[in-house]
């Protein structure tokens, strides 16, 4: 059998592992995006009594996601006529390793007063950017399957960037990459984005990731201009404002866990 160039094949209620997850911690440990595209796709697939759309995940993040075999359990935990509340659950070797909700809209056009309208997204476009090369900042094969543009500041650099971000690796075999789940995994990289502490003197990895749209993206790329707030007790967020070609559309917001190298 020849290795898969997707992060997923789906058997069943399974969801097999390609090494292409890997981050850049371990080559035995998921990138965080690979399974926030998986939860996302998982969410999408479930069936709804009217048009719906995704407007709110968050992903807890239970422990280290092992380069494995992954169960998907989903259930409705409440359906409404205007509403769906999902959860979306992934174990590995029967130990949960991501928990997520995930709440639906019904998706019906609006005539909206005069003046209601996006905010633009006044930087370069991804075409405008300078190219991030995947490898000088990452051995991850999950990264290096990504298309990264700085439209301000730099990836993992001191201070707030802004930066286009672009899935080029299918996620799930034989599925298209869905406009959420190429915002989804986007998303994880707010800790990158926007970078307060010296990443050679300090870890701040998320433990998990909320992700709220006011409308589904459009287009490849996906942008974060990206924000941060340290504490001074081991804590801080890493915030983006999302966007994309047509203007802002959403938010992501990651709790951080810092710590001293």
């Amino acid at each position: 059998m020849t290795p898969m160039d997707a992060i997923f094949r789906i058997d069943g209620h399974r969801a097999i592992t390609s090494p292409n997850a890997a981050g850049p911690w371990s080559p035995d440990m998921q990138h965080g995006s690979a399974p926030t595209g998986l939860v996302t796709w998982a969410a999408e697939a479930m069936p709804t009594p009217v048009p719906m759309r995704i407007a709110r995940l968050t992903i807890d993040l239970m422990r280290p996601v092992p380069l494995a075999p992954l169960a998907i359990e989903t259930e409705v935990l409440r359906q409404g006529r205007k509403i769906q509340l999902c959860e979306i659950r992934l174990r590995a070797d029967d130990a949960l390793v991501v928990r997520a909700t995930v709440l639906k809209i019904r998706s019906e056009a609006q005539e909206l007063p005069p003046g209601i309208a996006e905010a633009p997204v006044d930087l370069p476009g991804p075409e405008q950017s300078r190219v991030e090369s995947a490898e000088v900042f990452s051995s991850s094969p999950f990264v290096n399957g990504m298309s990264l543009r700085a439209a301000r500041g730099g990836f993992a650099r001191p201070g707030s960037s802004a930066i286009w971000y672009r899935v080029d690796r299918p996620l799930v075999e034989g599925a298209p990459v869905s406009q959420v789940m190429r915002a989804a995994v986007a998303s994880d990289f707010s800790n990158a984005t926007s970078v307060a502490l010296d990443v050679r003197q300090w870890t701040f990895l998320n433990a998990d990731l909320t992700i709220s749209l006011a409308r589904q993206p459009v287009g490849d790329w996906i942008l974060l201009d990206g924000d941060c707030c340290i504490g001074p007790d081991g804590a801080g967020l890493a915030m983006a404002r999302l966007g994309d070609r047509q203007g802002y559309f959403g938010r992501a917001v990651q709790s951080l866990v810092i710590e001293r190298r």
